[in-house]
């Protein structure tokens, strides 16, 4: 599934994986407070079941509500999207995504750019 991570989401769906992710543990009556538009309770429910039924979520009782959590950590989901968007739009090149992200800014400040420095020597020194 890691490989898969948000691929297969509605925009609804995204939204409620990252109010999940931001509070780490919600309810159905979480999420309606913080989804935009949300639909009415029955309808936010379901999108829950919906996402654990398909793995994204799983839950447990605290007396008579369910607590939903994610399935995978945030930063697996977040590295399985990202090498996604690698595969696809950069034929699984990432100094052609690196170069993108950052021709994409006008904010690359010095100590940006030393951290930057900082990753790609550890990478070569890892033979990487």
């Amino acid at each position: 599934m890691l490989g898969t991570i948000y691929q297969d989401l509605s925009r609804r769906e995204r939204q409620i994986m990252d109010i999940v992710y931001r509070h780490v543990e919600v309810t159905a009556a979480d999420v309606m407070d913080l989804l935009p538009e949300a639909p009415g309770y029955s309808g936010v429910r379901a999108m829950l079941r919906i996402l654990e039924d398909r793995g994204y979520l799983t839950h447990r009782k605290d007396g008579q509500r369910y607590v939903y959590r994610a399935t995978i950590s945030r930063e697996e989901a977040q590295s399985s999207a990202l090498r996604r968007v690698v595969e696809t739009f950069f034929g699984d090149s990432v100094p052609e995504t690196v170069a993108a992200l950052i021709n994409m800014t006008d904010e690359l400040d010095d100590e940006d750019a030393a951290r930057l420095r900082r990753l790609i020597d550890r990478v070569r020194e890892e033979g990487r």
